[in-house]
């Protein structure tokens, strides 16, 4: 049995050529997180929620390989054009993890910070996914990643993903 865990917390950034409105409006709009997340494929506002507001939910669609799962998420904070943040929470499993992105003007340029904390992570639980989904153990590289294909979206709007739901290389920008 592997005795790894996962992180408790992180903060990855990049600086993107995007002003903070642009990147807030793509990344406070969750239906359009497919575009740019290595791993969500994308979310769905639930309820009577169209847009961004504390108390607002929404369900997250995910994909790991072969793995697939859905988490509901609650939206926390609101400060356009500033910061986007909500808590995931797994019905079944009880695991939940809070995630912040901001966004800080630089000049012409956006600096995106995303942070993670996780607030519940049942040891049965955490021990499949390690095992399941060894990448799980260390995300910083692919959520740094992300950023810079939300930047790469906000800014001209592409890369994301392409017709067939693969995520196109931002090596070329």
């Amino acid at each position: 049995m592997s005795t790894a865990r996962i992180p408790r917390s992180g903060d990855v950034e990049a600086v993107v050529e995007a002003s903070p409105e642009q990147v807030w409006a793509v990344m406070s709009d969750v239906t359009r997180i497919g575009e740019w997340s290595s791993e969500c494929l994308g979310a769905d506002w639930l309820g009577d929620a169209t847009g961004p507001e504390v108390g607002a939910r929404f369900r997250g669609r995910n994909r790991v390989g072969l793995l697939r799962w859905n988490r509901v998420c609650t939206v926390t904070e609101v400060s356009p054009p500033h910061t986007f943040a909500y808590r995931t929470r797994g019905a079944i499993t009880r695991d939940a993890t809070a995630w912040t992105l901001r966004v800080e003007p630089l000049g012409d340029r956006s600096r995106i910070v995303m942070s993670n904390r996780v607030l519940a992570m049942p040891r049965p639980f955490e021990l499949v996914i390690v095992n399941l989904i060894p990448a799980h153990r260390d995300r910083s590289r692919e959520l740094a990643a992300d950023l810079v294909r939300l930047g790469n979206v906000a800014g001209s709007g592409g890369p994301g993903r392409d017709r067939s739901g693969n995520l196109r290389d931002q090596s070329s920008r």
